[in-house]
């Protein structure tokens, strides 16, 4: 049965928007950052993250996880001087989120980085256990292990997510003694959280326009979306509402990446937000769309 919006509620899924849906199967791709410095980062995601280099120019670089393994992952383009990000915060990037295969996994990370003294924020979300870290430049990163989705529930119709205190000893318990040795197979960019300056225009844009549906809509200035029942694909919350949107001039998030199984799918995606007033730049496996605080969005189909 449809609400007045024409949402439809599903068990398991939460609300699915009247239009346009997102494909169970959808992903997400590679997360671009525009850096300050690259040899500082690079030096930063490599020795405390774990990653790779698999292409490096004067002034980029592409990151990958586990050895053998060549999919690019996250994209540094320097400019040199960038702004680093403020202590409230800008319009656009909160975190990126690095979603590792399994507990045992996030385990061997907290012990790497007791080992190597590098701070991080912890959080038990219930759907997932989480650490929290920021690069050089100040932009948010999240290293995460989600729980099986048996143990997920749901209340209400929403899935049952918090922040509560992380048991990181039983972490380190879980890694069974197996020490860090880099971003595992399996490593994927699980989700993103954006700071945006209205929940309901960014409602709009990404739930009614691009087709994803919501799974958390009650938690304090925040709503999450996701395809296929996942927690949640992106956060979104106006806690730095106020805040400009970063600029040209600023480290910050330049494009992330939505991977869908066809292009048709891409192209379903992209007319919809069109069709919704927003400006698309078409490509051959998809195009480009800019939500209303300036984010880039890449929507690619196929294999990516």
């Amino acid at each position: 049965m449809s609400n007045q919006n024409g949402e439809t509620r599903e068990p398991g899924y939460g609300l699915a928007p009247a239009g346009y849906r997102l494909p169970v199967a959808t992903r997400l791709g590679r997360v671009r950052l525009q850096v300050a410095d690259l040899e500082r980062s690079l030096a930063y995601y490599q020795r405390v993250l774990g990653f790779r280099v698999l292409e490096r120019t004067d002034e980029r670089a592409t990151l990958g996880a586990a050895e053998g393994v060549d999919t690019p992952q996250i994209e540094l383009h320097e400019r040199r001087g960038a702004a680093p990000v403020p202590r409230r915060g800008r319009l656009g990037l909160y975190h990126y989120a690095i979603l590792l295969p399994d507990r045992a996994a996030l385990g061997r990370f907290v012990a790497h980085l007791a080992e190597i003294g590098e701070r991080a924020g912890a959080s038990d979300h219930l759907v997932s256990e989480a650490l929290y870290l920021q690069d050089p430049d100040g932009l948010g990163i999240e290293v995460y292990a989600d729980r099986p989705r048996s143990d997920w529930r749901h209340e209400a119709g929403q899935l049952a997510m918090a922040t509560q205190p992380l048991d990181l000893q039983s972490l380190v318990r879980a890694a069974a003694g197996e020490r860090w040795s880099g971003m595992p197979a399996g490593t994927v960019i699980g989700h993103i959280h954006l700071h945006v300056g209205d929940l309901a225009r960014a409602e709009a844009f990404y739930h009614h326009g691009l087709g994803l549906d919501k799974v958390v809509w009650s938690y304090p200035g925040a709503l999450f979306l996701s395809a296929g029942g996942y927690h949640h694909h992106l956060g979104l919350n106006t806690w730095a509402a106020g805040a400009a949107p970063a600029g040209e001039g600023d480290a910050r998030l330049l494009e992330w990446e939505i991977l869908v199984p066809s292009v048709a799918d891409a192209r379903g995606a992209l007319e919809s937000l069109a069709a919704a007033g927003d400006a698309v730049e078409a490509a051959a496996d998809g195009g480009v769309v800019r939500d209303p605080w300036g984010t880039a969005l890449r929507i690619r189909g196929g294999d990516g």
